[in-house]
């Protein structure tokens, strides 16, 4: 199950869909309320509902894949569903902590969080976008419901703990995260089981620059 991070709806996903579908596996993109419905008051506990609804349709345990800002949405949808969750897997972003706010990284403006143009992601989340991709990324960015992105994050089940984790690293390292991991910045990942870190050479959004290798890469995870 694939859950796309801010500014981004399931058409995202598509190349990576094609590429896991043509390895004989199954990849479903998860519509999130307010993320290309036009659905503006889309609230966080609606996007966690989307999720809980596609795993629950699913006839067996699920693997959900966060990207960004989406690894707290499949933390929380594990969180609520632990028994049916055999997997999480994080691209280039982790669970917020108990307490913070979903994704306030940008000031809403009109009830919503627009792409804030590519200034504040130069240098290795942008590197591998070129012009073209750049303005393509634009034109389809969703703005994200201030509903989604202020919204306070809660957990209420620790076996989350005991769920396996895959933290795929694109625009930062493995040991660059595992430092990040040991000197406490990250405390959610601190606290799981079972947590491996992969590398991908790409910048933020591989789903779009390196849809084969992040195939791969999500198959073996």
């Amino acid at each position: 199950m694939l859950i796309g991070g801010l500014w981004l709806d399931a058409s995202a996903w598509d190349a990576v869909v094609a590429e896991i579908g043509g390895r004989g596996h199954d990849a479903v993109p998860v519509a999130l309320p307010g993320q290309g419905d036009g659905n503006t008051s889309a609230t966080l506990a609606d996007q966690v509902a989307a999720v809980l609804a596609a795993a629950d349709a699913a006839p067996g345990p699920v693997v959900l894949v966060g990207h960004s800002a989406a690894g707290t949405l499949a933390w929380l949808a594990a969180d609520a569903r632990p028994d049916k969750v055999a997997k999480v897997v994080l691209i280039g972003g982790w669970p917020s902590p108990e307490g913070d706010k979903y994704a306030d990284f940008f000031p809403p403006e009109n009830g919503v969080m627009a792409f804030p143009g590519w200034a504040p992601f130069e240098g290795p989340d942008a590197a591998d976008l070129d012009e073209a991709a750049r303005r393509a990324f634009a034109a389809r960015a969703v703005p994200v419901p201030e509903g989604v992105s202020r919204a306070v994050v809660h957990y209420t089940d620790e076996r989350r703990y005991d769920i396996p984790v895959v933290l795929v690293c694109p625009e930062f390292t493995p040991a660059q995260a595992r430092e990040w991991v040991d000197a406490g910045d990250l405390p959610e990942l601190a606290r799981i089981k079972q947590l491996d870190l992969v590398d991908i050479d790409s910048g933020h959004w591989p789903m779009l620059t390196k849809p084969a290798e992040l195939a791969r890469v999500l198959i073996g995870s």
